[in-house]
């Protein structure tokens, strides 16, 4: 066996320039690495979000003659049922897109390192294991949400061109698709969606990047197995399903908490209750110490 994986890596003594380097520009340089490394965390969104367009522009025509139909309505009347099939480029698609690259992300973005060695690179340089850590787990909870964010609010925004163009081409008033669709309001609820959002996974994310730093093989299996051992010896040994019932809320049950309405045609934020949740806080001191001990275990797990 090669000696570098018998010894414990540890990095360069920086220099004085370097360690006089502000932490929070190592940071930034880390994250960008994580993009220039990453580039599906961009990429599958926009994918998305392209062919969500098409098919909405393939669609358009059928605006015009919805419009036809709707001559005997009064103008707020028109604009509601308007928007309803523009809302249908809707922002679950690429957010489940982008949940999906996270954690898939997260399962490689340590093993990923040791599998190939570059580990034994980005160890010489002066980074710290937890300055590396914080990076990646900026991509999940800062990165993405941005990006779902703006690639939601571009694409709503050319369906939004392209509607009306359809409708004055048809020689109707195309303006009634934004008087009757409150951008504002809308784009508030994506943004605070999608941060309560990556917020409530948090410890989800946590638990990926530990496995990723721990696994020499199978973080998948590694990441998804025990949990759900421990819901079936649970089950058998004293026939109840707590856990799984925690398991399944913190995976699905952000849109109990942090809206009102769910299930119905209007959903309205309520940051203040998913604030006053007990489990959104124990969850990101959850995240906070995996993330402790996935600092410790990128000290000191080897390549692969």
């Amino acid at each position: 066996m090669n000696a570098a994986t018998d010894t414990v890596i540890e990095p360069s003594a920086p220099t004085d320039a370097v360690a006089d380097f502000p932490k929070t520009r190592l940071l930034y340089w880390s994250v960008r690495r994580e993009l220039w490394e990453n580039r599906s965390i961009v990429l599958a969104p926009l994918i998305v979000a392209a062919l969500m367009l098409v098919g909405f522009v393939l669609g358009a025509r059928r605006l015009v003659d919805a419009m036809h139909a709707l001559f005997g309505l009064g103008r707020a009347e028109q604009a509601d049922l308007m928007t309803k099939p523009l809302m249908s480029v809707s922002a679950i698609p690429i957010v489940v897109t982008a949940t999906l690259v996270a954690v898939f992300y997260c399962l490689d973005a340590l093993h990923g390192e040791r599998r190939d060695r570059s580990i034994l690179f980005w160890k010489s340089l002066p980074v710290s294991d937890l300055v590396t850590v914080l990076s990646k787990v900026l991509v999940p909870l800062a990165i993405l949400p941005a990006v779902v964010c703006l690639t939601v609010m571009t694409l709503q925004l050319v369906a939004l061109v392209v509607g009306s163009a359809v409708l004055f081409a048809g020689g109707l008033d195309g303006t009634v698709l934004w008087t009757g669709l409150p951008l504002i309001r809308v784009w508030g609820a994506l943004i605070y969606g999608v941060i309560g959002l990556a917020l409530w996974h948090a410890p989800i994310y946590a638990w990926l990047l530990l496995i990723s730093g721990w696994a020499k093989r199978s973080t998948f299996l590694f990441a998804v197995l025990p949990p759900l051992a421990l819901c079936l010896v649970e089950k058998i040994a004293f026939d109840t399903a707590v856990l799984w019932s925690l398991l399944k809320d913190r995976l699905f049950g952000f849109g109990t908490y942090g809206f009102t309405g769910v299930g119905h045609d209007h959903t309205v934020p309520a940051p203040f209750a998913l604030l006053a949740t007990p489990g959104l806080w124990i969850g990101l001191v959850v995240a906070a110490l995996l993330l402790a001990a996935t600092v410790w275990f990128r000290r000191y797990r080897q390549p692969i």
